[in-house]
């Protein structure tokens, strides 16, 4: 195994000039799975339809991500941190003046295009940049970026697109992402990133045919697809299992994002005391009662008195997916090492939105097959077989370390 090596900092400074940028990157991501509906009725398509875009997003993220890192390796970090949050300002310009569905479809590939260059690259920075013991703090604070999306951006994209329309809150998207590219570009110093080492075409595509890196990212992507399973579609189940209609799924997506921020920080820390694995475990059993949690109330509670059980499972459901990602990450760098991390990270953020994408086909064929208080049986699947999935690394890793020869 390489041996991690870092820049050897502790300050944590410049990290949160690329949380903003994630920050941006998350609100615009998650924020669409509540506007899908008044997305579908301006553009006059169907809510499965509206919900492509999440779909295709994802897909486009998972597919570009490796291949433009790959492509953009010997880029300045910081420079390509800049463009790329420029792209992205852009790509909401475009969305907000899209005039039918497939302009709005190609300012998300664009998107999707941008961060999936910034957000690996940002992680990889904040591994690298601080010593190995906090390494998991780093990468929460890069990552909280995304949680605060979730908790404030998302609900507050929510409440713009129900007052002022679905296309303001890209507007809004794009005047965060123009503040972050200025962020970056004063408060990251010129030399980040410097002696972060590149890795080779052929040292990628070992990092990627490694047995256990492979089975740690099928890992992430089954835990993807059980998270957007049911993210994609949340707001029909509330109004399903819940008496909550309209503005108040916002208070809904609200707590599940304040939950996804605890989470992060939860895992960060836990990942620096403990060790990547025992967060891993712990989170994925949770989410798994969560999702058990969310459909059971909705299948056997009248919605009269499911709101409090289902308000339960969206925050243990926040808490503990958010908790398990920098555990993740940081399971992987080690896997890896430093002159891997960014490819290894890359990878991850491709998994994770592959199965975003996946995630998000499979709500909607359970919505067509069974409906949409099953959500949560499904999504629990999912979790449990990337939960058989950890367990079995955890024994090849074992044996890899007593008999390394085989």
């Amino acid at each position: 195994m390489t041996e991690i090596k870092s820049q050897g900092t502790n300050n944590y400074t410049p990290l949160f000039w690329l949380a903003l940028g994630t920050f941006a990157v998350g609100t615009e991501s998650f924020m669409i799975a509540g506007l899908l509906p008044d997305i579908a009725a301006d553009l006059h398509i169907s809510v499965v339809a509206a919900g492509q875009l999440v779909t295709v997003f994802a897909l486009a993220y998972a597919l570009s991500s490796p291949v433009l890192t790959a492509l953009t390796g010997a880029v300045k970090r910081r420079s390509l941190m800049i463009a790329a949050m420029v792209v992205f300002a852009l790509a909401n310009v475009l969305a907000w003046a899209a005039r039918d569905y497939w302009m709005l479809m190609a300012a998300r590939i664009l998107l999707a295009a941008s961060a999936g260059i910034f957000v690996p690259g940002a992680n990889a920075l904040a591994g690298a940049s601080v010593a190995p013991e906090r390494r998991g703090t780093a990468l929460a604070i890069v990552n909280g970026g995304i949680s605060i999306a979730v908790a404030f951006g998302v609900p507050l994209g929510a409440l713009i697109g129900d007052r002022l329309g679905w296309r303001m809150t890209f507007a809004g998207v794009a005047a965060l992402s123009v503040a972050a590219a200025i962020g970056v570009v004063f408060g990251l110093p010129r030399g980040i990133g410097a002696n972060l080492p590149v890795a080779s075409l052929r040292e990628r595509l070992a990092t990627a045919k490694d047995p256990v890196i492979l089975g740690t990212l099928l890992t992430t992507t089954l835990w993807a697809t059980g998270a957007y399973t049911i993210y994609t579609y949340l707001a029909i189940f509330v109004t399903q299992a819940t008496p909550l209609r309209g503005a108040e799924i916002g208070y809904v997506l609200f707590m599940w994002g304040a939950a996804a921020a605890l989470g992060v920080a939860i895992g960060g820390k836990s990942v620096d005391r403990y060790g990547a694995r025992r967060v891993i475990v712990p989170a994925l059993l949770v989410t798994v009662a969560a999702f058990m949690l969310l459909s059971g109330s909705a299948q056997w509670i009248a919605p009269s008195h499911a709101l409090i059980p289902v308000l339960i499972g969206v925050a243990a459901w926040g808490v503990a997916h958010w908790a398990f990602y920098p555990a993740q990450q940081a399971s992987l760098i080690e896997a890896a090492g430093l002159k891997g991390a960014s490819v290894v990270l890359s990878l991850n953020a491709s998994f994770m939105y592959l199965g975003f994408s996946l995630g998000a086909a499979l709500g909607a064929l359970t919505l067509n097959s069974v409906g949409v208080i099953d959500l949560g049986w499904v999504a629990a699947v999912c979790e449990l077989a990337a939960l058989g999935l950890t367990v079995a690394l955890g024994g090849w890793r074992l044996r890899r370390v007593i008999f390394p020869a085989i």
